[in-house]
């Protein structure tokens, strides 16, 4: 790829600074997956018109021969703009099945971990309004309720980081003519022409829908925006259930009122035990939709002796359902051990906690005092 001429300066981006303020990002520094296609090039000028100050960030995931040509053109074009741009290598064997899954998993952690590292809380990447509307039809496919439906998300907290997608209502026909107008080229990913592929087959659906029964992509993206609504509503209600009714013991414990569960409407106790669950399990998910509504069904029997899930094990005992963190070595908790514990946590001492409940208690400050961090 050719070297270009320096770049005219962007203008103004008030619909970027608009952005801002609607999530309140402050952030003087943001950092932009940019992988040199069209959308991610244009949300790093974008991000640097509206004043921010941007350090782009490229993976290599090696898995093509010209990748790394394309990820040091990607820097040709940040240099020529005044951009901060590392490449970003994903090193090591690569998986033979669900290639895709993997890559997308993996350029996320390579992002993720350079921020931490760096001091960057906020990550921005492309997404536009098409990418909603494939994402919402892919999801109406393997039947998602509301959190699955309300598809990705302008602001989200993802692996420590906030991760911001300040286009997602873009038309990327129009992020094109942005760079077009710049004399930007971009490079073409050669999977969006594989049939082989979901998300390719449905886009090149898209414009059958609307042709045929004027569903575009925005009243898809629209109606995805609609449930996101009703997704936040939710996850507010779910938070107050928390803060009211549930108990935390150093952060690695949980503990609710089984009568309190049973009583609850399953949606509401639906998402209490996934995040529960998920934070309990430290899993970066909750535990497919099926499973959690399988505990469900068995938490309203009177016999529900206990069960292990997403990293937990569940029980109930002293009328509470108790989650802890699965324990798999077969290790045992001495009375000693537990003494020594109450050493530094004498508000337990005259608590009547189920052994279970202790051992996790004593294993998750073990952990602190080898230095491995939560």
């Amino acid at each position: 790829m050719s070297k270009q001429a320096a770049l005219p300066r962007p203008q103004k981006n008030t619909a970027m600074r608009e952005f801002f303020a609607t999530y309140g990002i402050d952030d003087d520094v943001i950092a932009a997956g940019v992988s040199g296609g069209a959308d991610s090039l244009a949300l790093a000028l974008r991000l640097q018109a509206a004043g921010k100050k941007v350090v782009a960030l490229t993976v290599d995931h090696g898995l093509r021969p010209q990748s790394r040509q394309e990820a040091e053109y990607v820097g040709q074009v940040m240099h020529q703009a005044g951009i901060e741009h590392h490449i970003l290598t994903w090193a090591g064997a690569k998986p033979t099945r669900g290639i895709e899954a993997a890559a997308r998993q993996k350029r996320y952690e390579l992002l993720e971990q350079w921020c931490l590292s760096h001091g960057v809380k906020t990550l921005a990447v492309g997404h536009h309004r098409r990418d909603q509307a494939e994402t919402f039809l892919l999801r109406l496919l393997r039947g998602s309720g509301v959190d699955g439906l309300s598809c990705m998300l302008p602001v989200s907290a993802r692996g420590g980081v906030r991760l911001i997608r300040p286009q997602l209502g873009d038309d990327p026909d129009r992020l094109r003519a942005y760079l077009q107008e710049r004399n930007i080229r971009w490079v073409e990913d050669e999977s969006n022409g594989c049939e082989d592929f979901w998300r390719v087959k449905i886009r090149h659906f898209l414009p059958d829908l609307e042709q045929k029964i004027g569903l575009s992509e925005q009243r898809l993206a629209e109606t995805a925006a609609v449930l996101a609504r009703t997704r936040a509503y939710l996850e507010e209600q779910t938070e107050r259930e928390i803060q009211n009714n549930v108990s935390f013991f150093e952060s690695c414990v949980a503990a609710v009122s089984l009568q309190a569960v049973q009583k609850l409407h399953a949606e509401m106790a639906y998402r209490l035990f996934g995040r529960l669950i998920r934070n309990v399990g430290k899993q970066a998910y909750a535990p497919e939709a099926a499973e959690i509504l399988r505990l469900l069904g068995r938490l309203q029997a009177d016999d529900f002796k206990g069960c292990t899930l997403g990293g937990c094990e569940i029980f109930v005992a002293q009328k509470k359902l108790w989650l802890v963190p699965e324990a798999t070595d077969g290790a045992v908790l001495s009375k000693q051990e537990w003494q020594k514990c109450l050493r530094n946590l004498p508000q337990y001492a005259k608590a009547k906690l189920p052994y279970k409940v202790r051992r996790a208690i004593f294993r998750h400050l073990a952990k602190d005092d080898n230095g491995n961090k939560k």
